[in-house]
């Protein structure tokens, strides 16, 4: 399955995935957001590739909930870089706040919401680390702004001046002024679903969800359409 990139440059050019059939929104009930499909990944991907050509910027952003040591709920938006049948994977500082809470439970929830298609989706289950290859393979991806920027950022910790993060900045583009490598602390994360849920916006709150289930990773799926 391609990245969230690969479908960004495929979106420019391939047409509208679904058609939504039945009466003119909000006079009525429609349908067609929901194939009869048994694969969630590969439903996602074409809500995916939708949104990528409708929303007007970061159709890749997630809400990403965690809980603390406390069992108080935490949630940020993060980027959701890749997508496959493993889980859907995002980037962050293994030392900052969202990294210490998967440490000591990982499990998690993201929440993708396309306001310009009424479209949402919800995955929840377990946390792992991606491998450092592909933690290296990403990194290497990215502007080299970004890349200095992750060795400059103590993420989630005090700052005493905005100076001393400029100050930082500098340091390692001097430091680093040829190539930047991957700053150990910066990893992959996969959420490796359990649950994926669907949901279409319809008039009168008559909303469509669909929620795929398995009882442990590699399991079968099991697909349930839900009350609204």
């Amino acid at each position: 399955m391609p990245s969230i990139r690969d479908m960004q440059a495929l979106s420019t050019n391939e047409p509208p995935v679904t058609k939504v059939q039945g009466m003119e929104h909000p006079t009525g009930l429609m349908f067609g957001d929901l194939p009869e499909t048994g694969d969630p990944f590969g439903l996602f991907a074409a809500w995916m590739r939708e949104a990528l050509k409708s929303e007007p910027r970061d159709a890749d952003a997630a809400a990403l909930a965690t809980v603390d040591s406390g069992g108080l709920p935490d949630v940020r938006m993060v980027l959701v870089k890749k997508v496959d049948e493993r889980g859907f994977t995002f980037f962050t500082n293994a030392e900052s706040a969202k990294g210490s809470e998967l440490a000591g439970n990982p499990k998690a929830a993201l929440v993708l919401y396309w306001k310009s298609l009424n479209r949402q989706v919800r995955v929840r289950g377990p946390v792992e680390q991606i491998s450092a290859q592909e933690s290296d393979d990403y990194f290497a991806s990215r502007p080299r702004g970004a890349q200095v920027g992750a060795w400059a950022s103590k993420q989630s910790r005090p700052l005493e001046s905005r100076k001393a993060l400029e100050a930082a900045v500098a340091r390692y583009e001097k430091e680093y002024a040829e190539k930047v490598p991957r700053p150990p602390y910066w990893v992959g994360y996969r959420v490796v679903p359990l649950s994926i849920e669907f949901w279409a916006d319809r008039p009168f709150r008559l909303h469509e969800r669909l929620v795929f289930t398995r009882a442990t990773i590699g399991k079968e799926w099991t697909r349930t359409r839900l009350y609204p």
